[in-house]
């Protein structure tokens, strides 16, 4: 979760292409504060720091989100403008998770492109829940974007990163997840029911 209070900018040191995505390699004046794992909005686009070296820290970013952002526009020397999540007692990183799991869902398909993976689920519809492009989603505890949504679908674009480092690289087609909705969402949905 973030504020929209830029506290620095980033200067942009190396740009990496492998596949589809992109590793940008910055650097900043808090690198040093950082941590694997943790989000960092850059031109308000929220990435995942996967390497911290020096002063020196990386960012991968998908196709999905070159295509939506200006971050395929960045060259080396460019700067972004840089937040770090917001802290309640701690960084809000990915969204308000509550961990109930609200229902399970199934693995429709998974599409490797190009070294980022896209991944569509199912779940029963029954008018209580429901998902949006660009909102929130937690699949098997993970702190998800929604790619695409259809009535008792929705898809997700995953950076190597987080493939690899959970265990969503074990998933098959037909394999079942848990899923927590967004709880604004939830609320939403159960208001308009009526």
């Amino acid at each position: 979760m973030f504020t929209g209070i830029i506290e620095a900018t980033g200067e942009v040191r190396k740009i990496e292409k492998e596949g589809t995505n992109v590793h940008f390699t910055l650097v900043g004046p808090f690198t040093q504060e950082l941590k694997i794992d943790q989000s960092l909005a850059h031109n308000g686009c929220c990435l995942t720091v996967v390497k911290i070296s020096g002063e020196e820290y990386s960012v991968t970013a998908i196709n999905e989100t070159l295509e939506k952002t200006n971050l395929g526009n960045l060259e080396v020397g460019s700067l972004v403008n840089l937040e770090r999540c917001m802290i309640m007692n701690g960084r809000l990183d990915g969204h308000i998770v509550q961990g109930h799991v609200d229902k399970t869902g199934d693995v429709v398909s998974i599409e490797n492109i190009d070294g980022s993976y896209f991944v569509t689920f199912r779940y029963e519809e029954d008018g209580a829940f429901t998902t949006v492009p660009q909102g929130s989603i937690t699949v098997n505890g993970i702190s998800l974007t929604v790619a695409e949504s259809k009535d008792n679908q929705f898809s997700v674009a995953l950076i190597p990163y987080t493939w690899e480092f959970t265990n969503m690289k074990n998933l098959k087609v037909g394999d079942k997840v848990n899923l927590e909705f967004d709880i604004i969402g939830k609320y939403i949905a159960k208001l308009l029911r009526k």
